[in-house]
């Protein structure tokens, strides 16, 4: 292989990562597994958790089924990114529409298959998930406010498998995924202010592009202070430890978040919105472990000793 042959494989590649967001992927991996160990299913062993073959397989099938909806998502979306996202929209130019769609083919039914091995119900679930997203990419996207929330409903919808998995019928995990909702409800508006040319240009019916932005701006507002009301049951349910300061700190971000959405005007301003809430989730992702940082060492112990 010639060096130009081999920079290319290696180009196409990484156009393909950009494809399917491996990176949010791999965060994605890391909020099921942290989840189950300390929220879903905190009275089992952090060992029997990890070991558990049919947990990893529920994991392994939402990253296939993940990865596929933003193939047929970026397939949908392609003039829209070419607007709003040139840089991105021409590295995944690197990998054809065609072998996009081989992919996308291809991890759907590897997906599929693979859930049989946990159940035949695995099965169901992970076929209406695809096909969710499949719907959501194709029509439910374009529609006004249905498409926002949607978009945020089948970005937990991994979550709810594992849930449904330990059966986990708890009032803590619902005020965890009520925050998480809203979080990401909220950065899908966001994100509708940051991409208003490209969707206005293609017939994508979304709030600021329907509406205005002011009236954008107020639904994001009141969505805001909705998310404090999961937040505060949560501190008030004394289950999530540690956790609390990342709360208290997450309650502090959000104000400044309603401040400086009330004066941003520019897309640029709109993305570092964008960048801010994606880190408040991210942070979150990784506070989970305050919640019983005593398991981790005690694991570590155990580890150390055997």
């Amino acid at each position: 292989m010639t060096a130009t042959k081999q920079n290319l494989f290696w180009l196409k590649l990484f156009g393909l990562f950009s494809v399917v967001r491996g990176y949010n992927i791999l965060v994605i991996i890391i909020a099921q597994y942290l989840a189950s160990i300390f929220i879903l299913a905190s009275e089992k062993s952090t060992r029997s958790i990890i070991l558990d073959y049919k947990l990893f397989l529920i994991i392994f099938c939402s990253s296939l089924a993940i990865a596929s909806g933003y193939i047929i998502n970026n397939f949908y979306d392609s003039k829209k990114d070419s607007i709003n996202k040139p840089i991105r929209s021409s590295l995944n130019k690197l990998v054809s529409q065609e072998s996009r769609l081989h992919f996308y083919f291809i991890l759907n039914i590897s997906c599929c298959l693979i859930s049989w091995f946990v159940s035949w119900k695995a099965t169901l679930f992970f076929g209406f998930y695809i096909f969710l997203i499949w719907l959501y990419s194709h029509k439910i996207k374009r529609i006004l406010i249905a498409g926002n929330l949607t978009a945020a409903t089948l970005a937990i919808f991994p979550f709810f498998g594992i849930f449904l998995y330990f059966r986990s019928l708890y009032e803590v995990v619902f005020y965890h995924a009520a925050f998480l909702f809203l979080l990401i409800l909220i950065r899908e508006l966001v994100k509708d202010l940051e991409n208003i040319k490209g969707d206005f240009a293609n017939g994508y019916q979304t709030i600021p592009a329907v509406y205005s932005v002011n009236t954008s701006k107020k639904v994001i507002s009141i969505l805001t202070l909705l998310s404090f009301i999961p937040v505060f049951l949560l501190i008030e349910s004394h289950t999530t430890g540690l956790m609390n300061y990342y709360f208290y700190t997450s309650g502090g971000l959000l104000l400044l978040f309603l401040v400086l959405a009330f004066n941003a005007q520019s897309e640029k301003e709109f993305w570092l919105l964008h960048i801010l809430l994606k880190l408040i989730i991210v942070a979150g992702v990784f506070s989970i472990l305050l919640i019983n940082p005593d398991v981790i060492l005690k694991s570590r112990i155990i580890y150390l000793f055997h």
